[in-house]
């Protein structure tokens, strides 16, 4: 039996181990590292900056664009849900081919793909501007 005052057997080399362990754990753990890659840990979620995402209207006039001018190429215009646009944006894009088929006619292919750009914009952020799509996406 152990006398009073003395350390129990195995007692202290527990304690010897495990107090730098535990110290060296809680060191690593505060200093924002990667456990073992001497790389930043990542930020907390609510601290990283979030992608910035595109406005309804540049997405609005990059389709209305795109099938503008495949309108214009192929000398039609299909069928609005097949292209994935909605009613307003068929609208736009109407108006767009029509415009972009006189100026192909005045002033060139180069000016007609110019004038895409610019309608299917100003068309699509006019649209946004009174509402846009008020009634679900088919509007």
């Amino acid at each position: 039996m152990a006398t009073r005052g003395a350390p129990r057997p195995g007692v202290h080399v527990f304690g010897s181990w495990l107090l730098p362990v535990l110290v060296a754990g809680a060191l690593t753990a505060g200093c924002g590292h990667a456990a073992g890659t001497g790389r930043s840990a990542s930020p907390p979620p609510s601290t990283r900056p979030s992608p910035r995402a595109t406005p309804p209207e540049e997405l609005c006039a990059r389709v209305v664009a795109y099938w503008s001018r495949k309108a214009l190429d192929d000398d039609t215009y299909g069928d609005y849900q097949s292209m994935g646009l909605s009613n307003g944006q068929y609208e736009i894009l109407r108006e767009v081919v029509d415009a972009a088929r006189a100026e192909r006619k005045r002033q060139g292919a180069q000016a007609a793909d110019e004038l895409i750009d610019r309608r299917a914009r100003q068309g699509c952020t006019d649209w946004y501007r009174r509402g846009g799509p008020v009634n679900g996406p088919w509007q």
